[in-house]
C-alpha cells in the first residue's frame, strides 16, 4: 500500500510517459482505421446530401417562380377572356335592345297606319252617309214641292229656297 501512497498522477515517470504515448498511437491507429475514415465519409455523404438538398431547394424555387409567372400569365389571359366576354355581353344587349327599339317603331308604324286607315275608312262612310241623308232630304223637299198646289214659279222658289235654308248643314 505504501506504494499507492507515492503514486501521483501529476508526476510523470518516464515508463508511465511511454506506455501513455504507446496506448495513444495505438488508439490513434485503430480510430484512424475503423472511426476516421467512416466519419470522413459519413461527413462527406452529409456534405453531399446537404448540397443536392440546396439544389434541389433551389430548382424548387425556380420552378415555383415559373409556375407563378405561367400563373400570373394565365390570369391575364382570363381577365382578358372575362373583358371580351363582358364586351360580347354588352354588345348583344345593346342589340337586342336597339332591335326592341326598331320592332317597337315597326309595330306603332302599323299601328299609325292601321288607324289612318280606318279614319279614312271612317270618313269615306260619314261622307257616303251624308250624302245618303242629303239625297234623302233632297227627296224629301222634292216631296214637299209636289204635294203643294202652288201657283206660279215663283212661289216653288221661294219655297225651296225656305226649306234650303231650314236645312242646317255644317
Amino acid at each position: 500500500m505504501a506504494f499507492l501512497i507515492s503514486f501521483t498522477p501529476f508526476q510523470p515517470t518516464f515508463g508511465l510517459a511511454f506506455w501513455s504515448l504507446l496506448i495513444f498511437l495505438l488508439f490513434w491507429g485503430l480510430m484512424a482505421k475503423y472511426a476516421f475514415r467512416p466519419i470522413a465519409e459519413a461527413l462527406k455523404k452529409r456534405e453531399h446530401d446537404i448540397q443536392s438538398s440546396m439544389d434541389e431547394a433551389k430548382l424548387a424555387r425556380q420552378e415555383m417562380s415559373n409556375l407563378k409567372a405561367e400563373n400570373d400569365k394565365l390570369a391575364a389571359v382570363a381577365r382578358e377572356e372575362r373583358t371580351a366576354l363582358l364586351n360580347e355581353a354588352k354588345q348583344q344587349r345593346d342589340k337586342m335592345i336597339a332591335d326592341a327599339k326598331d320592332q317597337a317603331k315597326a309595330e306603332a308604324s302599323k299601328i299609325m297606319q292601321t288607324a289612318q286607315t280606318e279614319i279614312e275608312a271612317q270618313k269615306i262612310a260619314a261622307k257616303q252617309s251624308l250624302k245618303a241623308e242629303v239625297g234623302t232630304m233632297a227627296l224629301d223637299i222634292a216631296e214637299q214641292v209636289i204635294r203643294k198646289d202652288l201657283k206660279n214659279d215663283s212661289a216653288q222658289v221661294d219655297l225651296v229656297n225656305s226649306l234650303v235654308s231650314n236645312i242646317k248643314l255644317n
